[in-house]
């Protein structure tokens, strides 16, 4: 998949430190180097790699920070790549994904005086004091995107025409089973059953995070058994959903960012948690010298989470269909609905 990606390869030098490693690519605004190693999913993935890497875009263009990314093409690049950006002196180094939660703590022990954020990655115990875990409350958008799901897939069928076949049954596209992909997954399977309790919920697990061909096949398959709604968690391996539910006409759910422009006419909403903010924060920690160890958690009580705009569907999603998922809002954010966070709390 082309890629989209709008920084430009360059040298960048602070303190006579040279920036321009094979394969590194950054944007010289002046100020302190707030680098990223992105998980093997890249950037253009459309997901959290590009979420992260947009909030260090913010922290350049509001704090002039110095933005340089490596891209990990397998697992075994996590600890060079995040060892060789805090040698070339960058402040702050972001990993992205849980399974970059090994590499990232073993290499803030060994560089004691650069800054260390892991997206999706919390904290333990005699973790280092320079590394920061920034985690999100995938259920609650999951419960959310659930809950339209259900709805629509049955009591509101007709709402879209020719998207919808009244067969009651939706899918949900997963990756790898980390912690992030499960809460989305039980979240969205809780939200559903909330408001349709009879709903069919067909579930694959690709075990990929990178294969987008893998996504289509499990996405076709589901549609083939009567799902109209596919929801995914599976960064690129999630777009190739998307592409099947577009070729077959049904509706797709994306996540972690807006993800309608992937389908336009194919994407209903997103299930999404603000990468841009919460990466933006840890920088402007960084830059202001506020920066604290431990794990920062976004959830709906600070308005990180939630659903994406309906965009084109906005005039055919019914005004009920709305208020129910403003009602489960007000809900959560009251403390009134418990969201399940495991498989092991849901009967699948």
């Amino acid at each position: 998949m082309k890629k989209v990606l709008l920084v430009v390869l360059m040298v960048c030098l602070v303190a006579g430190i040279a920036f321009a490693r094979p394969g590194r690519e950054g944007a010289s605004t002046g100020g302190a180097v707030m680098a990223m190693a992105t998980d093997v999913g890249g950037l253009g993935d459309k997901s959290f790699n590009d979420g992260a890497y947009q909030g260090l875009l913010l922290a350049r263009d509001r704090l002039g920070a110095q933005v340089v990314v490596v891209e990990s093409k397998q697992q075994t690049d996590y600890i060079p790549n995040l060892t060789g950006l805090a040698e070339d002196g960058a402040r702050l180094v972001v990993a992205v994904g849980f399974l970059m939660e090994e590499a990232v703590k073993e290499t803030a022990t060994h560089n004691p005086d650069t800054y260390f954020a892991g997206i999706d990655i919390g904290t333990n115990p005699g973790d280092p004091s320079n590394f920061q875990g920034v985690l999100f409350n995938e259920h609650e958008c999951g419960y959310l995107a659930g809950v339209l799901a259900g709805l629509l897939t049955q009591q509101y069928a007709s709402a879209i025409p020719g998207k919808l076949n009244s067969q009651n049954t939706i899918g949900v596209v997963l990756g790898m089973l980390v912690p992030a992909v499960e809460r989305y997954e039980v979240g969205f399977i809780a939200g559903a059953r909330s408001v349709n309790p009879t709903v069919n919920v067909i579930s694959v697990t690709t075990d990929s995070f990178t294969d987008q061909a893998r996504g289509k096949e499990a996405a076709l398959a589901m549609i083939d058994q009567g799902a109209d709604i596919v929801f995914h968690a599976a960064g690129q391996t999630g777009l190739g959903s998307i592409n099947a539910c577009d070729e077959r006409g049904v509706l797709a759910i994306g996540v972690d960012i807006d993800q309608n422009a992937v389908a336009p006419n194919t994407v209903v909403t997103s299930a999404m948690k603000d990468i841009v903010q919460a990466t933006y924060l840890v920088a402007e920690s960084v830059a202001n010298g506020t920066f604290a160890g431990g794990t920062q958690v976004y959830g709906i009580d600070r308005d990180a989470v939630g659903l994406a705009p309906f965009h084109g569907f906005d005039s055919q999603i019914p005004q009920a269909v709305k208020d129910r998922i403003a009602a489960a809002i007000a809900d959560m954010k009251a403390g009134r609905i418990r969201i399940p966070t495991s498989r092991a709390e849901i009967n699948r």
